[in-house]
């Protein structure tokens, strides 16, 4: 009587576990990369949409005062519960008041760190700071995966900011 012994011998198994290894090495990099190219992207989108929010609010101000044009700068820092304005307050508004309708336009507003340029009572240029590695940039391609880690941290975002305002006009 003959018998088979069913399964794999250990020299196939260490093959099959060298070429995964070999998978995983050439993978591995390539996959870092994007996944800093898709940081870097969602921070821009969060700048972009934090400048519609922004826009979206200076419209409502200038409905309500007539004078948004005043507003000349909006900053913002982590977890505060006002925004500080840049130029003047318009006569009935409130930095408090701005920042709640920004954040009724953008519910993560709070969670971010952001500098925004404004002319004409709109918003013409933001920089956002999604974490300390992040920033984005609206209008966007300032801020990209060649060069994220020079506008890195908050202390960068003037300077993304800067970059932004070159880029809008």
């Amino acid at each position: 009587m003959k018998t088979t012994k069913k399964g794999f011998t250990l020299i196939e198994l260490i093959v099959v576990i060298a070429i995964i290894g070999v998978l995983a090495a050439i993978l591995v990099p390539s996959m870092l990369g994007y996944v800093k190219k898709s940081k870097v992207s969602s921070a821009n989108s969060t700048a972009s949409t934090l400048q519609k929010a922004i826009n979206t609010t200076l419209i409502e101000v200038d409905e309500e005062t007539q004078d948004a044009g005043s507003i000349t700068s909006i900053s913002h820092t982590k977890a505060a519960t006002t925004v500080h304005i840049g130029g003047s307050i318009p006569s009935g508004a409130t930095a408090a008041g701005i920042y709640a309708k920004i954040a009724n336009y953008m519910e993560k507003a709070q969670k971010l760190e952001f500098n925004a340029q404004c002319e004409g009572a709109a918003c013409t240029a933001v920089a956002v700071c999604l974490d300390d590695t992040y920033t984005g940039t609206a209008p966007g391609g300032v801020v990209t995966v060649d060069n994220y880690k020079d506008y890195k941290g908050t202390s960068n975002l003037s300077k993304a900011l800067s970059g932004a305002v070159k880029k809008a006009s």
